[in-house]
C-alpha cells in the first residue's frame, strides 16, 4: 500500500462514525426551539451550525456540538432587559426539555447545553444582524455581544475550494495529531492557523501533491510560529486566545513525518505515521498479517478513544509515590529523572495534583505492561479500568519492562484531560 493509499485511508477514518445520530438529535433540538418562539414545526429553519461542525472541518469523536437559534427580531425588547440574558437561556432550556426531559440540561454562561452520552450540544440563542453577524448573550455581564460565525465558515470554505480540498485536509489531520499527543488547541485555532499556512503557501492549491508532504510542511510552519497569547481568527478576526504553547509538539510531529516519509520499510512508515496521528492511521498489510497469524500472546490493550470523545482543556498533573515495608516512600518522577528504575515487589500509588479540573469529574485508568516478559507472561494488560479510589490507582512492580500508567478526566462524558507517567522496572 503507497503512501497515498494511506492517507486515503486515514481520512476515510476521520469520517464521524456517528454523523446521522448527531443530525437526527440536532434536528429535534432545532424543531423544539421552532415550535416555542414560533409555533412552528420546522426542523432546520432559523439555526446555524457553527464551530468544527459548521465549519466541515470536525473528525470522527467530536463532541462539541456548536448551535445557533436565531430568535425572532420581534423578541427584542423583551430579553434586552435586566436579567435578559439568563432569561432568554432559561428559556432555551426549557423548550429543549420538552423534547429531552431526562437528559442533563444546564445554563452555563453563554449557552444552554444538553449532555448526550459521547457528546454534547452548546445551543445559543442569538439575534441576527444587517450585516450577518449575531448577537449573543452573556449571563456574567448581562449584556449582548457580536460573533461573526458566517464569516469564520465562508473564510475556510473559499479556501478549500482554492485548494482543491486541501483546507479541510490540513484542519482535520491536525485534529487527528492534537488529539493523539495532548495538544491543548481548541478547533478556531488550528483551523485558523491553517487557513494563514495555506494562505502563505499556494504550491498546495491543487489536487496533485501529496497530503505527506503538506501535513509535515504544516508542521513545520507551526514550530517557527512565534510565541503569542491569541491570533485572529480566519474571516472574522476574532481574537482566538492559545490555551498553551504548541510549537515543541508541533516539531517533534515534523520529525515524525519526516522520518515516516523518507522510511522505505512500508511496516515501519506506517508506526511512524501513527505515532503522529494515532488510531486513525490503519495497520499495514504485514502487520495486520502478523497480527492475526503470529501473536502468541493476548493483545488486551484498550483505547480511550473508543470508549469517549476527546476534547482536551486542561492538563492532568500525575504522579506516583513509591513505598515499600523498610524504606523511605520516594517520588517517581524523581526517580526517572534520576535513572533509578523501580524493582519488584514496590508499591505504587499513582494520584493527580490537579486543583483545576471543571466538575463534576470521574478518572478512567490504564496501566499498560511492555516487553519481551510482557508478552512470554501474555499480560500485557492496558484495558482501561477504574481507580482504587475516586482520585487514585494502586499498583505493584512484578516484572521487568518499561510499562507506563495513563489517566483520564472524564466531564460529562468527554475527556477533557489526560496525564501518563512511565513505570520503568529492572530485576538488577
Amino acid at each position: 500500500m503507497s503512501a497515498l493509499d494511506v492517507f486515503d485511508k486515514i481520512f476515510d477514518n476521520l469520517q464521524i462514525s456517528n454523523k446521522e445520530k448527531i443530525i437526527n438529535r440536532r434536528d429535534e433540538i432545532t424543531k423544539a426551539l421552532n415550535k416555542e418562539f414560533r409555533d412552528s414545526e420546522s426542523e432546520s429553519d432559523n439555526r446555524l451550525m457553527v464551530g468544527s461542525w459548521g465549519r466541515h472541518t470536525a473528525i470522527d469523536g467530536v463532541s462539541d456540538l456548536d448551535l445557533l437559534y436565531i430568535l425572532p427580531s420581534s423578541l427584542w425588547d423583551d430579553y434586552h432587559t435586566v436579567d435578559g440574558t439568563k432569561k432568554v437561556l432559561s428559556k432555551v432550556k426549557q423548550a429543549i426539555a420538552t423534547r429531552y426531559s431526562q437528559t442533563d440540561l444546564r445554563v452555563d454562561r453563554l449557552v444552554v447545553v444538553v449532555n448526550f452520552k459521547n457528546y454534547k450540544f452548546e445551543v445559543q440563542p442569538v439575534f441576527e444582524q444587517d450585516d450577518g453577524s449575531f448577537l449573543y448573550p452573556d449571563t456574567y455581564s448581562d449584556s449582548w455581544k457580536t460573533t461573526k460565525p458566517r464569516d469564520e465558515i465562508k473564510a475556510i470554505s473559499n479556501l478549500d475550494e482554492t485548494s482543491m480540498g486541501n483546507a479541510r485536509k490540513i484542519c482535520k489531520l491536525a485534529r487527528a495529531w492534537k488529539n493523539k499527543h495532548d495538544v491543548l488547541m481548541g478547533g478556531l485555532l488550528i483551523d485558523t492557523l491553517a487557513w494563514r499556512f495555506l494562505s502563505d503557501n499556494n504550491e498546495y492549491f491543487n489536487d496533485t501533491n501529496h497530503p505527506y508532504y503538506m501535513i509535515r510542511d504544516f508542521f513545520k510552519y507551526l514550530t517557527n510560529l512565534p510565541k503569542q497569547e491569541s491570533w485572529d481568527a480566519l474571516g472574522s478576526n476574532q481574537k482566538v486566545k492559545v490555551k498553551k504553547d504548541f510549537q515543541e509538539k508541533a516539531a517533534e510531529a515534523y520529525k515524525l513525518c519526516c522520518v515516516a516519509i523518507d522510511e522505505n520499510n512500508e511496516d515501519t512508515s506506517y508506526k511512524k505515521w501513527r505515532e503522529v496521528f494515532g488510531r486513525f492511521v490503519p495497520l499495514s498489510d504485514y502487520e495486520q498479517a502478523a497480527k492475526d497469524l503470529f501473536t502468541s500472546y493476548d493483545d488486551t490493550e484498550q483505547f480511550i478513544e473508543n470508549f469517549y470523545p476527546i476534547d482536551l482543556q486542561c492538563e492532568l498533573n500525575l504522579e506516583c509515590k513509591v513505598t515499600q515495608d523498610g524504606f523511605r516512600p520516594a517520588n517517581l518522577r524523581d526517580m526517572i529523572m534520576n535513572r533509578i528504575w523501580l524493582k519488584p515487589n514496590k508499591k505504587l500509588e499513582f494520584y493527580i495534583t490537579n486543583t483545576d479540573l471543571p466538575t463534576p469529574y470521574s478518572l478512567k485508568w490504564k496501566v499498560c505492561n511492555c516487553g519481551e516478559e510482557a508478552k512470554k507472561r501474555n499480560c500485557i494488560r492496558g484495558q482501561i479500568i477504574d481507580g482504587t479510589s475516586s482520585n487514585t490507582r494502586e499498583e505493584y512492580t512484578v516484572f521487568r519492562g518499561e510499562h507506563y500508567v495513563e489517566c483520564y478526566a472524564i466531564h460529562y462524558g468527554v475527556v477533557i484531560a489526560k496525564g501518563k507517567i512511565s513505570v520503568p522496572i529492572t530485576t538488577n
